[in-house]
């Protein structure tokens, strides 16, 4: 378990808690434009991965808020992924009004629209998302978002409670220089 300062932060400098090293958990799936998208295609930069859903309510709303806020306090575009929680009811029109509402429209993209189950499931696995029918509550407590490297791998990871657009923001500064 990582130990947090006084300041926010992790012993390990970061403000979310510092992952071990695995090699990447690629998945792809499809976008809310019908696009392939892989977390392969990003390798070389540093990429905020929210689990979200459009029903989810205020988890979903607050993560989509302090990743925007990250991003307006960052000098350069920084690549988000949205991954879906609730592939049933998160519709095109319902994912255009949660980006929307979060300021994100243009800014994420919000993958695992349509296509197998199996790829959305084995992304839910490989980052430790409980599945959906396994409850609100449940989701809502974990609510993860995760900053990849700039190799794909999990790095960082933050509780609901840790995460803040400032942390956010200056963890992202730390992955791309390192």
């Amino acid at each position: 378990m990582t130990s947090v300062t006084a300041e926010g932060s992790s012993a390990s400098g970061f403000a979310g808690a510092s992952l071990p090293l695995e090699a990447p958990h690629d998945f792809t799936l499809v976008d809310e434009s019908g696009a392939r998208v892989s977390t392969s295609d990003y390798r070389g930069h540093v990429v905020v991965l929210a689990f979200v859903g459009t029903r989810c309510g205020a988890p979903c709303i607050v993560i989509g808020d302090q990743v925007r806020g990250a991003l307006d306090d960052l000098a350069r575009t920084v690549p988000v992924l949205l991954v879906s929680v609730d592939p049933a009811g998160d519709s095109r029109a319902a994912i255009a009004r949660f980006l929307a509402r979060v300021s994100l429209a243009g800014r994420a993209r919000y993958l695992g629209v349509t296509g197998a189950c199996a790829e959305l499931c084995a992304a839910w696995r490989a980052y430790r998302v409980p599945a959906p029918a396994r409850g609100s509550a449940i989701f809502e407590r974990f609510a993860p978002v995760i900053l990849l490297d700039r190799e794909g791998r999990a790095r960082v990871e933050y509780a609901l409670e840790q995460l803040t657009p400032e942390g956010l923001a200056r963890d992202i500064r730390t992955l791309e220089r390192g």
